[in-house]
């Protein structure tokens, strides 16, 4: 798989760009979105919030977590490289949706975090390589 991301990556810029000279006029609300399949979280400590009051909630919260993954309402966990927080990727349909499930962990409640919700889905560029129309 790796050995195609060379090839993947001019591909994709191309496909993009012949799909932006196609004459066709997107629909009003922009281009055509993709399929959400999961919503990132990007959460991050918030400002003047202190180690010891993250540190202080971590018991309760490492087994919330836990038990949303096992769940299968969180698909993957990540920390931030700059250790401000964390990053999910919360199986869900659309930011609502993410922020209910991430609101019943316990450094939400204590609003100790600020949440940044991004809807992820597939390439839609992909659709192009493989000879499929637009989605639905």
């Amino acid at each position: 798989m790796n050995s195609m991301i060379p090839f993947l990556i001019p591909v994709l810029s191309a496909v993009s760009a012949a799909q932006s000279l196609t004459g066709t006029t997107p629909p009003p609300s922009g281009p055509p979105r993709p399929l959400t399949t999961e919503v990132m979280v990007i959460q991050t400590v918030k400002q003047g919030v202190t180690r010891e009051q993250i540190m202080a909630v971590m018991p309760s919260e490492v087994p919330a977590t836990v038990k949303l993954y096992l769940a299968g309402k969180i698909r993957q966990w990540y920390s931030r490289g700059d250790g401000r927080g964390v990053i999910f990727l919360v199986d869900a349909r659309t930011e609502d949706e993410a922020r209910a499930i991430m609101d019943t962990l316990p450094l939400a409640k204590e609003h100790l975090m600020d949440h940044e919700y991004i809807p992820v889905g597939p390439l839609m560029p992909l659709m192009t390589l493989i000879g499929g129309g637009s989605q639905k």
